[in-house]
């Protein structure tokens, strides 16, 4: 079975300074493994010619697909074709074909074609050429020394058209293509990185097909595992036996697979019990609520939450005690078990949690940056208490104390 390797160029100077994220990379990626291309390699380059040519050239020696995305518009910036031809030695001509959809295109759109969108219709010469339907500038596909390098333009939706119509099918007709890749995601929460390596460590030392990965997340971590197959059936069968053997070593700590989110699988496990819950947040400002109504559906089992920032609205609006503040302080466990406390009661939930600490950037009533306190209260007799100390910054320590909590329920409920 003939491995076909692959890799992706993104051109821009705006993705490099991060003012548009790189979605078509990962988006490509998936669907070239869906047809059993490995993609090796990714890069991102800005608008310069030498940059631009020198990954060319990288990628030409190791590759036999190099899909390229974007610099392709009519700016002089958009260099990607030119350097394209340079690199191959060929000639850019004017597709006549490619002018007439262009013109067609600005006229039925009301709008005024300028002289630099003829650049748009020229192609490299014995180029195999892409229709855009959504856009102006054509995808192109030129071989050169057993290779192929595939322009495709920088908006998704253009080139998304054009890899699902076009090129995925030529790449299957010219290698033949027989075998898929598949990958599942097993997510875990409660166990760090290190100790996940070391339960499952003479599997990973022994893996073959499927491959074994671990990922880590703000907060949680994952096992990817890969197949490579003669087909999708074939493949999902290798990860399931897989999945069965790492189920049975770590099932404790898994929550989900592939897509699911932690807050999703809390969202299900509190509508098969018909239970619910409620919110007081201080620390996190409205994040738990946030993380619970993402989720479709939430409003059967999520009454809601009470952001409860001040001393003054966890008095007259959460209704946690003066006397308890006074003699305890806001950021303790005394005060996180009255807030979610209050949490359950005014919001007639199930259970209640509560969120306090100091995120920063200075210490609060002398308790150090990264102090969070979190409680799940059912009842007086049926509480938990979560004290953690984050050393991260104001944003991460937030966030970690969402999860954190979500762990706590999660852990709770199962």
């Amino acid at each position: 079975m003939t491995k076909v390797k692959a890799e992706i160029i993104a051109v821009g100077t705006e993705l490099l300074l991060g003012q548009i994220a790189n979605t078509n990379g990962q988006w490509i990626s998936q669907k070239l493994a869906s047809k059993g291309v490995h993609v090796f390699h990714h890069h991102v380059v800005g608008d310069n010619h030498d940059r631009i040519l020198n990954v060319l050239k990288e990628s030409h020696e190791r590759s036999d697909v190099i899909v390229i995305t974007g610099g392709l518009g009519p700016t002089d910036d958009d260099l990607t074709k030119e350097v394209v031809a340079e690199f191959v030695g060929g000639d850019l001509i004017e597709d006549t074909a490619v002018l007439s959809k262009i013109k067609s295109y600005f006229n039925e759109t009301n709008r005024v074609m300028t002289e630099n969108n003829y650049k748009q219709a020229k192609v490299i010469e014995g180029a195999k050429v892409i229709p855009n339907k959504f856009g102006t500038a054509p995808g192109i596909i030129v071989s050169h020394q057993s290779r192929y390098f595939i322009l495709l333009p920088g908006v998704p939706s253009e080139m998304k058209q054009m890899m699902t119509n076009s090129v995925l099918p030529f790449l299957e007709e010219t290698y033949n293509l027989s075998e898929v890749i598949v990958s599942k995601m097993i997510r875990c929460i409660g166990i760090g990185e290190s100790q996940l390596e070391m339960e499952l460590k003479d599997l990973i030392e022994e893996q073959s097909n499927p491959t074994i990965a671990l990922l880590s997340m703000e907060g949680e971590v994952a096992v990817r595992l890969t197949a490579n197959a003669s087909s999708e059936k074939i493949a999902n069968d290798l990860i399931e036996t897989k999945a069965e053997e790492l189920i049975t070593r770590i099932g404790q700590y898994i929550y989900g697979f592939d897509d699911q989110s932690l807050n999703m699988t809390i969202v299900q496990m509190l509508k098969e019990k018909q239970q619910s819950i409620a919110g007081a947040e201080s620390l996190t400002g409205g994040k738990f609520s946030d993380a619970m109504v993402s989720i479709p559906g939430a409003s059967e089992v999520f009454k809601g939450s009470i952001v409860s920032y001040s001393t003054e609205s966890k008095v007259n609006i959460l209704g946690v005690k003066q006397s308890f503040i006074d003699e305890f302080g806001t950021i303790s466990e005394e005060t996180a078990f009255h807030m979610a406390k209050q949490a359950k009661e005014k919001l007639k939930a199930t259970y209640g949690i509560s969120f306090t600490g100091v995120a920063g950037p200075e210490p609060s009533e002398g308790k150090p940056v990264g102090t969070v306190y979190i409680c799940l209260y059912k009842s007086d007799s049926d509480y938990q208490i979560e004290t953690i100390q984050y050393k991260n910054n104001r944003e991460s320590i937030r966030n970690r104390a969402i999860k954190k909590g979500l762990e706590l329920v999660f852990n709770y409920l199962k």
